[in-house]
């Protein structure tokens, strides 16, 4: 049980730096590498991108932080 949480740990880590990677402070994230969020004004697509990605990150970081805490109890 130890080993598949591991391996399991290992996969979620990757995905979270992968979802913090893609976010950025200055217009240059993933709204900024598809064109989309024009500027910093919320119209347009850019924004629900950000958010989506926001979300997922926050869901990774719990999924990561819950299966750490298996692992110190196993």
């Amino acid at each position: 049980m130890y080993a598949i949480l591991a391996v399991i740990q290992v996969g979620i880590a990757v995905l979270l730096i992968f979802l913090v990677l893609l976010h950025s402070g200055k217009d240059a994230g993933l709204s900024g590498a598809f064109g989309i969020g024009g500027g910093g004004s919320s119209v347009g697509g850019g924004s629900m991108v950000e958010r989506n990605l926001s979300r997922a990150t926050v869901a990774t970081a719990i999924i990561f932080t819950l299966n750490t805490i298996l692992l110190l109890k196993i």
